[in-house]
């Protein structure tokens, strides 16, 4: 069983796959993940990262808010002590919050990477010169346990192209969920939700996480938000898409009391599913929502007391919640405080996203 810490974690991405990019990037790494991502699974690989000295937050964020993790094992794999790194923080994962880790070996031998022998062990050698016992134990012993689970042998598959159908059919049976492909053909859409899936990850620390999508009426942001919802969802026991909150919570006559148990309301009777929710006072809410892991979107948000109100929604609700927001006003959440890591700044697409667009018939 998950422990309640993995419970109350927010889930941004299916697949954290970890490789060496000098063995596969060409190849096999492309092929694994156009293999996964057929399947409507969100893969987080790091591709163009500025690779340091040591794994940063983004990466850790990204291993821990992943609902399962593929090491790629391959013969340069421990040349990297990025790469070896990765994997001792994948390991923990695996113990701490019952991570799955699905290994694949290719054209290495699992008993090498086990026992840090032949080939594979005199590069993993080299990596460890000068490095302290602590660093390279660790090492050693995530190499271990890794190579001790069962998982792929290129070796003993009849074609890759079966080895990454495998891949892609356990990694989909995990999830327990079919993973939906509504949105697979808006073009362009992908760099906004991997930049704003950086800045949840870069948020990590908080009990839970907010958003807020900011631009001009027309650039994407209700799309967007649809879309972060869609693959968020099923992480989350509760869930709502609040639409125009613009439209449906005018302010009459003055009366912010009376539009905030109205909201409260509303709010509570989507993400409950439950229509005869009474609420006599403000906070009715926190006392409903204090112990429980949301994912709540309010799209199209034009006053301040409606961001106000989701802003304090973050200290009503449980670890691991998220809170996203859309609206036109960029003076809403700096009048609120929010800083830029709590703020994405819609862009128009390029001419050449808007090209293809035309061409697809979007």
């Amino acid at each position: 069983m998950a422990s309640s810490s993995s419970l109350s974690r927010s889930w941004l991405y299916h697949v954290f796959l970890s490789f060496r990019g000098v063995d596969v990037r060409k190849g096999f790494l492309s092929h694994v993940r156009k293999g996964l991502e057929s399947k409507g699974i969100i893969v987080f690989v790091a591709d163009n990262m500025k690779r340091g000295e040591s794994v940063g937050p983004l990466l850790v964020g990204a291993i821990r808010q992943s609902r399962v993790a593929i090491v790629l094992l391959s013969s340069n794999y421990a040349s990297s002590s990025w790469c070896l790194d990765e994997l001792v923080e994948i390991m923990k994962c695996r113990e701490e919050y019952k991570q799955p880790v699905l290994p694949i070996f290719y054209k290495v031998d699992p008993s090498d990477v086990r026992k840090q022998k032949g080939d594979f062990g005199k590069v993993f050698d080299e990596t460890c010169a000068g490095k302290t016992e602590e660093v390279t134990q660790a090492w050693r012993q995530a190499l271990k346990d890794v190579a001790g689970i069962s998982g792929y042998d290129f070796s003993n598959c009849d074609s890759e192209a079966d080895l990454i159908n495998k891949v892609a059919s356990d990694v989909t049976s995990v999830l327990g969920f079919t993973p939906s492909k509504d949105f697979d053909n808006f073009v362009g859409i992908k760099p906004r939700i991997i930049d704003i899936k950086s800045k949840f990850i870069l948020q990590s620390e908080e009990a839970s996480k907010m958003i807020v999508l900011v631009g001009p009426a027309g650039i994407g942001k209700t799309t967007t938000a649809r879309i972060l919802y869609d693959q968020l969802s099923p992480g989350f026991p509760f869930s709502t898409f609040l639409e125009n909150i613009r439209g449906n919570y005018e302010k009459p006559c003055g009366d912010n009391y009376s539009l905030k148990l109205r909201f409260h309301q509303k709010l509570l009777s989507q993400l409950l599913n439950q229509k005869d929710i009474v609420v006599g006072h403000l906070g009715v809410a926190q006392n409903m929502l204090s112990d429980k892991k949301v994912l709540a979107v309010l799209d199209e948000v034009d006053n301040l007391w409606q961001l106000e109100e989701m802003a304090k929604q973050r200290e009503w609700v449980g670890p691991g919640s998220i809170i996203i927001i859309t609206t036109e006003d960029i003076k809403l959440p700096k009048a609120l405080g929010l800083g830029t890591g709590h703020i994405y700044k819609m862009e128009f697409p390029t001419c050449y996203e808007s090209t293809t667009r035309k061409h697809q018939g979007f």
